[in-house]
């Protein structure tokens, strides 16, 4: 992984079909952040995955030439972009006091849960669910150690928070 620091990267998993693709920031043993490009040549905010069952990290002259593109617009990574990822509970709280509303997903990628952190405990991770429309819906739990993905600061999340604090 150190080779790859600050490099546009793809990441494929054994078990599940979609392949992450960013600059990656940071990983520890267990978990990878970066910095999203989840199409052509544009950054959307980040994605934090779990460090589990990674079949390959690509980097290939297609991705160079990404990242040269993303490069010359201007956009890049800083170390304000590092946040704690030594453990889901560090990750949850500085993404929720930072961002406030983020998107978590579980191994299949048919569902992700957008909401605001209630409560985080080593048995279950509890959000107000927040949907489609920008409204809360109430509490949804999970077990923690099936969530795989956390994204936070992208445009679809910004535009809900913009719809939450206009309602409000």
């Amino acid at each position: 992984m150190e080779q790859y620091l600050r490099q546009l990267v793809e990441i494929e998993f054994q078990d599940k079909k979609e392949i992450f693709s960013g600059f990656l920031i940071d990983y520890s043993d267990e978990w990878i952040l970066l910095r999203n490009n989840p199409v052509d040549f544009v950054l959307d905010g980040f994605v934090i995955l779990r460090n589990k069952n990674i079949e390959a990290v690509n980097r290939d002259h297609d991705l160079a030439f990404t990242e040269k593109v993303i490069r010359l617009k201007g956009l890049k990574t800083n170390s304000d972009d590092i946040i704690p990822i030594k453990d889901l509970a560090s990750i949850i709280k500085y993404v929720s006091e930072k961002y406030g509303i983020f998107q978590i997903a579980k191994k299949s990628s048919k569902s992700a849960y957008l909401g605001k952190l209630i409560e985080l405990n080593d048995e279950e991770l509890t959000i107000n669910f927040l949907d489609t429309r920008g409204q809360f819906g109430g509490e949804l739990g999970f077990n923690p150690e099936k969530i795989r993905v956390i994204e936070f600061d992208t445009d679809y999340i910004n535009s809900l928070k913009l719809v939450v604090q206009d309602n409000e």
